[in-house]
């Protein structure tokens, strides 16, 4: 045996090690997994330090949300979330909402306010008749030109003019408003975060400044507004104007249908899309039981047979 032990060593070895049995040495024993030091605690202390850690991120959790809710460069209050006729699915604008609130803007929003990326001709279909349209552009005096002697001239609106600027630029409509230049309306729906909420509960949240908070004399308190000051003063009131179809002009009346109105301006395909959505939902629904037979009965047969190579003999 123990020849055959010394053969087996010497076929075994490395190529140019000793031919001597390496010399022992301490003998090494398995790492041992060393106990947690929690599992020495007594049931009290574990349960104390599991209170005091829930506690700790509580506190911590709480201060986050006040510092994120109360911070000073974010004083304002967020608008509520209002039941918009047009939120649902498969909801559409309120078209007459829009013809009023296109009222509302020629009649007053118009006077500081542009919207020039919407012209005469995106009204016809969504709110008039091209020949109510036309009537409303030719009330507009467009300068134009030049003509066969190089001079401007003036002529009535048609179709495809824009709305007209009540400013002729922005340094103008800065010097009228104390300084602040009104934007422009087009998508400012779009523009805000909250959308038509934002616009409304501004339009409607006018107030007197609590105690302690100053406002200049050319500033107006609003708490939607972020700082609160805002240089445009209080647009709507009841009966500021008087609805051709004989809507009740109250405050709130005004200021939803000139909201739904500026929804439309920035998406006009509001209710394209939403048609578009509902006959895909319709195609889908046709085309699902097709293309379940096809997997089912037709595709499981290719996916699943097996071919087999078989050489010529």
């Amino acid at each position: 045996m123990a020849a055959l032990s010394a053969a087996r060593y010497l076929v075994l070895r490395p190529r140019g090690g000793s031919l001597l049995p390496p010399p022992p040495g301490p003998r090494l024993r398995p790492p041992q997994a060393s106990l947690s030091s929690l599992s020495g605690m007594s049931r009290g202390r574990k349960v104390a330090l599991s209170a005091l850690g829930v506690l700790a991120a509580g506190s911590a959790g709480l201060a986050l949300a006040l510092h994120t809710a109360v911070s000073a460069s974010d004083l304002q209050l967020h608008p509520p979330s209002y039941a918009w006729s047009h939120n649902g699915l498969l909801a559409s604008l309120d078209h007459s909402s829009i013809r009023r609130g296109y009222q509302v803007y020629k009649q007053v929003c118009a006077a500081c306010h542009s919207m020039e990326y919407l012209a005469f001709r995106n009204l016809v279909g969504v709110s008039h008749t091209e020949a109510e349209v036309k009537a409303l552009a030719e009330e507009v005096e467009v300068v134009d030109g030049p003509d066969e002697n190089g001079e401007m001239f003036t002529r009535p609106g048609k179709l495809s003019d824009y709305f007209p600027k009540p400013y002729p630029n922005s340094e103008a409509a800065r010097a009228a408003n104390n300084g602040a230049l009104p934007p422009d309306l087009s998508y400012i729906i779009s523009a805000r975060h909250g959308g038509e909420d934002y616009v409304f509960s501004l339009l409607t949240g006018y107030c007197d400044p609590p105690t302690g908070v100053i406002i200049r004399e050319e500033l107006h308190y609003n708490p939607y507004f972020p700082g609160q000051a805002i240089t445009m003063a209080p647009p709507i009131y009841n009966e500021i104007l008087e609805f051709e179809d004989g809507t009740p002009a109250t405050m709130s009346q005004i200021a939803k249908d000139v909201c739904t109105f500026l929804r439309w301006a920035a998406e006009p395909e509001h209710d394209h899309r939403k048609r578009m959505g509902m006959k895909m939902l319709m195609i889908v629904g046709l085309l699902t039981p097709l293309f379940y037979y096809l997997k089912r009965h037709k595709w499981s047969v290719l996916k699943s047979r097996k071919i087999a190579y078989r050489p010529p003999k």
